[in-house]
């Protein structure tokens, strides 16, 4: 064999550890998957805290860049004519420690991890706690920071099933797509952009934002500096992906300091926004906006609305989608609010 040729481990002969074994039925189960190999799985299970055995941290490596490999070709071909800057931003938001961390809360995962750590317990517990409260699952940072196991649980499975279905990314892609399940699209960043939203909370809390740029060889670092200090920083080749990865951080350590009931200032915000949005058309010129149901979710004595409104503005035709409301009033409020964060990071001032 020479130095240029794939090396594939042979199937494992060795009988899956019998501590193990409903685990691994379970989650095959789960995966729609059977593994060759068990033992792949068994691995990617094994915390390095366990005092027995491989533990995951080979199979997480692989899996953090298959993901991203699989995820970049899933976004190629959903968005054939979107440029490469966007592309960027869209796979950041999808493999963050976040939202691989939000996968294993919500497919149970961390239950079957072989562990020996207390603590590593009580921060995924505060973590899934916090996630638990949120009323759907939204394209946002919690208040508690994401423990790095959740994420690492996500991408050591992934690297079991590569390497298991022999470095097959369409199997892979098969099976993991419904895990990932929602993922962030094109429309969400729209409705929900980490900056706008890092900007919304600074303005109703007082204080003063500044993101600042430098290079550093073929890399952009983007900072966030919130009232003079530093909150975050993200690195990568594409300016709006380092951004990205800068607020992600900085909206983490801000929403860890407020109040949980934030919420509340949402909707009052969501409450003026129709009106606001009228009074914007009418400086600048534009139609007023069109308001449109697009579903109705639930039965008859139980319906939700989900709204949206379009402007016509001089630099184009925008439609944002409100929130599931069980008013179709409220509903359009929202998507209102979210077409003000739009028109904002598309340079149009909305100020109250």
């Amino acid at each position: 064999m020479d130095d240029h040729t794939m090396y594939m481990d042979p199937i494992d002969a060795r009988p899956v550890d019998a501590s193990m074994r409903d685990a691994v039925a379970a989650l095959e189960h789960h995966l729609g998957y059977r593994f060759r190999n068990p033992n792949l799985l068994v691995d990617a299970l094994t915390h390095t805290s366990y005092p027995e055995g491989a533990t995951y941290e080979r199979l997480e490596f692989v899996g953090d860049a298959v993901l991203g490999l699989a995820i970049s070709y899933h976004l190629y071909l959903a968005y054939p004519h979107l440029d490469t800057g966007k592309l960027s931003v869209l796979r950041a938001a999808n493999v963050t420690t976040e939202k691989f961390a939000r996968v294993a809360v919500r497919h149970g995962l961390y239950q079957y991890l072989r562990r020996n750590s207390p603590t590593l317990d009580e921060k995924v517990k505060e973590f899934a706690d916090s996630i638990s409260e949120e009323a759907d699952e939204v394209y946002h940072m919690s208040a508690i920071k994401a423990p790095k196991v959740l994420a690492d649980i996500v991408e050591g499975i992934a690297a079991a099933v590569y390497v298991d279905c022999n470095l097959n990314l369409e199997i892979l892609w098969t099976v993991f797509r419904r895990l990932l399940e929602p993922m962030v699209t094109l429309e969400t960043l729209q409705r929900r952009p980490p900056v706008m939203t890092l900007f919304e909370f600074c303005r109703k809390q007082g204080k003063q934002l500044d993101i600042q740029y430098r290079n550093e060889g073929s890399k952009c670092i983007a900072s966030v500096y919130v009232d003079g200090e530093l909150l975050g920083s993200g690195s990568s080749e594409q300016k709006e992906t380092a951004k990205l990865y800068a607020v992600q951080e900085a909206l983490q350590g801000l929403l860890a300091s407020v109040p949980r009931d934030m919420e509340t200032d949402k909707v009052m915000e969501e409450e003026g926004a129709r009106k606001r949005l009228n009074e914007l058309c009418t400086k600048n010129r534009w139609p007023n906006p069109c308001y449109r149901v697009e579903k109705e979710l639930g039965l008859a004595h139980d319906t939700r609305f989900i709204c949206s409104v379009q402007v016509d503005t001089l630099a184009g035709v925008f439609v944002s989608t409100g929130d599931s409301k069980s008013r179709g009033k409220d509903s359009e409020s929202s998507a209102a609010f979210a077409m003000l964060n739009l028109l904002l990071e598309m340079g149009h001032g909305c100020g109250h």
